[in-house]
């Protein structure tokens, strides 16, 4: 699989806004640049392995790809956010 230079651009354009947005709704504040876009790919991965099992589809273009990615980084920083408090007792 051979990804284009605007293929790449793309994949950090998505991973930043999702990343963002979790961000802001999970903590009220982003993560930086490099963190927001880790968040969001991170996120984009998860609801990539997560939603088709459970038969979720929202739709197809760059839109849908952020929703999508945005609602796997929401998911990822909850797990996170459960996992701490968990080894705090």
């Amino acid at each position: 699989m051979q990804i284009s230079n605007e293929g790449i651009l793309v994949i950090l354009f998505v991973g930043l806004v999702a990343g963002w947005l979790a961000g802001k709704i999970v903590r009220g504040t982003g993560f930086g640049i490099i963190g927001d876009i880790l968040v969001g790919i991170a996120g984009a991965l998860l609801a990539s392995l997560l939603f088709p099992k459970l038969g979720i589809r929202i739709g197809t273009g760059l839109v849908s790809e952020i929703v999508y990615s945005t609602i796997g980084a929401i998911l990822l920083l909850l797990i996170v956010r459960l996992v701490r408090q968990r080894r705090r007792f």
